[in-house]
């Protein structure tokens, strides 16, 4: 194993850990605080990648499977979530209250806590996936928010596998389609990420629209929601 790991970079990632350290480390960064940092849409894009022998070829590692990715990561990522949430409930809003942490910043708490008051739980658990550090902070949020475990165990497992399985196919698709890809992974992925998140934009300039655009005033108005009033979304 390369003890010079960069923790920011996919490619390194796995070919450090393999699909085992992927799937570890899909599972800290949705279900644990501290992985809100690892490059969770990028590692996922890049193991679809890899499942290729042209995309493989570029970086020197034998094909990952593609059917192992499918199955597992969908897992891990639930599983993740899962976690999280139960965290948030087992703990409440002490879980965030770090004011000297470098890591617990409250913005991403705030941030988290917007999307969750501007959507619904529901949806909100599910858009979540497509947002870098949010997707970290809101299972552990819907959790001290009181949103039900068996509720958010149907939307996570709704998020997990359309939020997993799209980039992954985008990876692997892209793989066999574009010749000599290898060369471009890291445009790719940015592409591959952008293309992610144009649900969540779509769902914001959606609000915009019919006047929910201002975060501060959702925030004081709506710092508290009652969940039990969100069953009817």
């Amino acid at each position: 194993m390369d003890l010079a790991v960069n923790w920011m970079d996919p490619t390194s990632l796995i070919t450090a850990f393999g699909v085992v350290g992927i799937l570890l480390i899909i599972f800290a960064e949705t279900g644990l605080l501290i992985g809100f940092f690892l490059p969770g849409d990028t590692l996922l894009f890049s193991a679809g990648l890899f499942t290729t022998v042209s995309g493989a070829k570029g970086v020197g590692i034998e094909p990952l499977s593609l059917p192992m990715l499918l199955i597992a990561a969908p897992f891990f990522a639930i599983a993740g979530a899962q976690f999280g949430h139960y965290l948030g409930a087992r703990y409440g809003r002490k879980l965030f209250e770090r004011p000297n942490s470098r890591l617990f910043r409250q913005e991403h708490v705030d941030k988290a806590e917007h999307y969750f008051n501007k959507f619904g739980p529901a949806k909100a658990v599910v858009l979540a996936r497509f947002i870098p550090v949010v997707r970290t902070f809101l299972n552990p949020l819907a959790g001290m928010l009181e949103m039900s475990a068996r509720r958010f165990f149907i939307w996570n497992v709704v998020g997990a596998i359309i939020w997993t399985e799209s980039i992954v196919l985008l990876g692997h698709y892209l793989g066999n389609r574009v010749e000599g890809i290898d060369k471009f992974v890291l445009p790719v992925v940015a592409l591959a990420v952008l293309a992610s998140i144009v649900p969540v934009l779509r769902e914001v300039l959606r609000g915009r629209r019919s006047g929910g655009n201002d975060p501060e005033k959702n925030d004081s108005e709506a710092s508290r929601p009652s969940l039990s009033g969100d069953s009817s979304r």
